[in-house]
């Protein structure tokens, strides 16, 4: 009997550790993966402006090189979480930092006040490069969160960072506020007057990052915007079987409705277009009722879809015809943090080189990479 025992003992120890082999094997194979992709983004989109200076190219075109406060804000967050796994050095961080100071944005009548939000685009105009005036939210949103993630990785230097962080927060609230209906506007060019007073970005709904900023700032107007954009959120994704929000909405204290198109930026403002393609990233992560529920009924629509193609009618409808990665990657990565075992597209977008040709599509792989391949991220 002792011995049939230590059979038993000895073979529930082979299993263990043949268990825990694979496991170990999985997770080195998927670190693997991680790191390759961040390695072939940093490699395609992150240009040396000088020696103090990187910026990610938004153009997909190294010789006419455009940056956007969007695109630095990825880059960054990017580099802190890779930071976080000892795959970026922090140099490669204050390089990317470094150019965000060196664009920050003015405001006032005579243009002269400056700001801690960030130019929203530059680019080469006849060999000279010019610098556009006016901030965008979602790039200050994702250069602030992306700080709180640098005091992370790089602790000596949490106070530096945390400060730069609260400085941006505060700005966003002073220039990118709408103190009536209690949203973010879309950018700092959007006053009072403006017709545009009362747009919200959807993709700009991210309550994992209001949350980070009031416990950084402990102004309760974060909790605020927080509450009250998801319970704009919570109109647009009732108002559709599908769940489906649009790329941007009309809001007032009580309510949200679709723009109609060609509002802001295309024909398809008004539909879950290349804005709204954000939202299941930017949802995914927070533990608030009326986000996993607005991201809950939006992931069973896409769980009848296939192929997921790069837009959609709020009633389910493809407005494109073609698959894009900015479209699949947030979807995997909410998929991916739901534990629904990767289910939407994780073949399709870890398997295939990362496209040296499309930064939105590179760059939002790349979040859903260094993020979600192993599980939940460590915020």
């Amino acid at each position: 009997m002792k011995r049939l025992k230590f059979v038993w003992i000895f073979i529930g120890l082979v299993a263990l550790i043949y268990i825990g082999t694979l496991t170990d094997v999985r997770v080195k194979n998927s670190n693997n993966v991680q790191y390759k992709i961040y390695e072939s983004w940093k490699q395609e989109y992150v240009i040396k402006q000088d020696k103090e200076q990187n910026f990610v190219n938004t153009s997909n075109d190294k010789v006419n090189p455009v940056a956007l406060s969007e695109g630095q804000g990825y880059g960054l967050y990017i580099t802190a979480r890779a930071g976080a796994k000892d795959w970026a050095k922090q140099k490669d961080f204050d390089q990317l930092l470094n150019y965000y100071l060196a664009h920050r944005d003015y405001v006032g009548k005579n243009h002269d006040k400056k700001t801690w939000l960030m130019q929203w685009r530059q680019y080469k105009r006849q060999e000279k490069w010019v610098s556009e005036d006016n901030s965008a939210a979602d790039g200050d949103l994702f250069i602030a969160y992306s700080l709180h993630q640098a005091a992370k990785a790089w602790p000596k230097q949490a106070n530096y960072y945390q400060r730069l962080a609260r400085n941006i927060e505060k700005d966003i609230l002073a220039y990118e506020y709408n103190d009536k209906n209690h949203t973010l506007t879309v950018g700092d060019w959007v006053t009072k007057g403006s017709p545009y007073y009362n747009l919200m970005r959807t993709s700009d709904v991210a309550p994992e990052f209001f949350e980070t900023f009031y416990k950084s700032s402990n102004d309760p107007r974060w909790l605020t915007v927080k509450n009250t954009m998801l319970d704009r959120m919570m109109d647009l994704s009732q108002a559709h079987k599908t769940g489906l929000v649009p790329d941007f909405a009309w809001v007032d204290p009580d309510n949200a409705a679709p723009v109609k198109k060609k509002v802001v930026a295309s024909e398809n403002d008004g539909d879950y277009s290349s804005n709204a393609c954000r939202v299941p990233m930017m949802l995914a992560t927070s533990d608030d009722p009326r986000a996993k529920k607005v991201l809950r009924k939006m992931m069973n629509f896409f769980h009848t879809q296939d192929p997921i193609v790069s837009g959609y009618s709020l009633s389910g409808q493809p407005v494109k015809q073609y698959q894009s990665n900015s479209f699949k990657a947030p979807i995997f990565y909410a998929d991916n943090l739901s534990k629904k075992h990767h289910r939407l597209g994780q073949q399709e977008i870890f398997t295939k080189p990362l496209t040296q040709k499309n930064y939105y599509d590179a760059t939002l792989t790349t979040i859903a990479a260094v993020d979600a391949v192993v599980g939940k991220a460590e915020k």
